[in-house]
């Protein structure tokens, strides 16, 4: 491993791709003491959750469209092979004698590992809310990086939403600090994305995946710098969710949003 930054890189993470492909992306720069993939929580638990916040019919609405994914996602596969090799993204498997897995980000065990590891920078990526208790176990900036640009596009799948809103210019990726809020920390990098009328629903997080993370190499090696400063983004704030299947068959007549 080339390691061309001092830094001491801890990584709280999702099991999804996406935190195969930031990790692999940042690992021959900084290095890595420890990776904890904590286990995603149930689809029963989760669609009782957004039922509770969402409605039964818009939830109702998500699951079709989750049906409907399935095969969208297997139209995409050309277009995501595409990406991974023009983008250079590696999705080769996390080195198991560094990775702790854990049912929850917020349980005690990470704080443990937190305290004993002591990392200088917590790279996050695809976890739940991570806990006050846990982001304050150490003296260490949380960094996250998120798949729409902040706070106008905070939730999921905020670059799909930017384009289904006609609103090219924020479709894109955030590189923030991370608080007890979702997305709500504090920005230190973003960059827009440009996408093809090939790409769809499913290849939008592989063009975000491929900018963030130079932009997530530059905010570490600012922390290690000790440089990093925090960006003032004049933007409306607001939380999105899985789109439903009536609001994604309308985002593609109206505005060909895939």
């Amino acid at each position: 491993m080339k390691v061309t930054h001092k830094i001491k890189v801890m990584m709280l993470a999702g099991k999804g791709e996406s935190s195969t492909l930031i990790f692999n992306g940042i690992k021959d720069n900084f290095s890595i003491e420890k990776v904890i993939i904590e286990e995603p929580i149930s689809k029963i638990q989760m669609l009782k959750r957004r039922a509770q916040n969402l409605g039964l019919i818009k939830v109702a609405g998500q699951i079709i469209f989750m049906g409907y994914n399935v095969w969208l996602k297997k139209i995409s596969k050309k277009r995501i092979i595409e990406i991974m090799s023009n983008e250079k993204l590696n999705d080769e498997k996390i080195d198991g004698q560094i990775v702790s897995k854990v049912t929850s980000v917020n349980s005690e065990k990470v704080i443990i590992l937190l305290k004993k590891i002591q990392p200088d920078v917590v790279v996050v990526n695809g976890t739940r809310v991570i806990k006050k208790e846990v982001i304050e176990a150490i003296d260490a900036p949380f960094v996250n990086t998120h798949a729409g640009i902040t706070p106008k596009y905070r939730g999921v799948h905020g670059g799909y939403w930017a384009l289904a809103e006609n609103d090219q210019e924020h479709c894109g990726v955030t590189i923030h600090l991370v608080d007890t809020g979702i997305d709500t920390g504090g920005v230190l990098y973003q960059k827009a994305i440009r996408t093809t009328n090939n790409d769809t629903f499913n290849t939008y997080p592989y063009l975000q995946i491929a900018a963030a993370i130079p932009l997530m190499k530059k905010a570490i090696k600012d922390i290690a710098d000790n440089t990093y400063k925090i960006q003032n983004v004049a933007l409306p704030s607001k939380l999105w969710s899985h789109p439903t299947i009536f609001e994604y068959l309308k985002n593609r007549i109206l505005h060909g949003t895939k």
